[in-house]
């Protein structure tokens, strides 16, 4: 069972690395569900992976804007070039999820932004929970090329969706991983892990209140970071749910 951590700074990677992940989804504005991070974020997070002797950890998010996940021509061309840029500083892979006005996997997208990966590792992200057949559209992803799959199940949380996870990994072809993310819990890792999925994904963050002047342009000073004993308990319960689960 692998586990990845949503971070969007490297205090949350160096949470991550200390404790015992097995990569990170690196993006930035992780409270509106996450954006593209810089380069130099990116490059920083690869040295810090690798300094910790971590190789194949720092995955980034490949999404332009907030909203919705139908993008223009001129917005999948931004981030088939933010694709090239960040697997140049370093990324091990991309994570990409994209829909047509109709709810479908959007094939042309998608296949743009898998030829810029260039044989790197394509995670597909919750994009496919707002598909109009979510069932279909982690196929469609796979076929395209994507060889990890994020998604809740198509519920709101993933310990909602433990019904359709179950159908999903068994409708995928091998090589192709299931990873259960959205409002994970420790409370909901046992049921997740029964589904058959390979991976866990959470943030484990916590809103503070930054005491730094922000003033009108800064907005309400309130944020959320990685917290590291929240990671840690459910890193912690993930690997012990396993263990059980091993000697059933």
């Amino acid at each position: 069972m692998k586990i990845e951590v949503c971070v969007q700074d490297l205090d949350g990677v160096r949470c991550a690395i200390e404790a015992g992940a097995d990569r990170v989804e690196l993006c930035s504005a992780l409270d509106t569900g996450g954006l593209t991070p810089s380069a130099g974020l990116v490059e920083a997070a690869v040295e810090l992976a690798r300094d910790a002797g971590r190789r194949d950890f720092v995955q980034v998010l490949i999404r332009s804007r907030t909203g919705g996940f139908v993008y223009s021509r001129c917005e999948i061309d931004v981030m088939r070039r933010d694709i090239r840029h960040l697997l140049a500083a370093g990324a091990d892979g991309v994570v990409i999820g994209l829909l047509t006005a109709s709810g479908d996997v959007d094939v042309a997208g998608s296949e743009a932004l898998v030829d810029a990966a260039d044989g790197n590792f394509v995670t597909y992200h919750r994009a496919v929970d707002a598909a109009r057949e979510p069932l279909q559209a982690v196929a469609d992803a796979a076929r395209l090329g994507a060889r990890r799959i994020l998604t809740s199940g198509a519920a709101q949380a993933a310990g909602d969706g433990v019904d359709m996870l179950k159908l999903m990994v068994a409708a995928l072809p091998e090589g192709v991983a299931v990873m259960a993310g959205g409002g994970v819990t420790e409370e909901s890792v046992p049921g997740l892990l029964a589904t058959g999925i390979q991976a866990i994904h959470f943030s484990g963050r916590k809103l503070t209140v930054d005491s730094a002047p922000s003033g009108p342009g800064g907005g309400d000073g309130i944020r959320s970071v990685t917290h590291p004993a929240i990671v840690e308990r459910l890193v912690r319960t993930v690997r012990s749910a396993e263990a059980v689960m091993r000697t059933r």
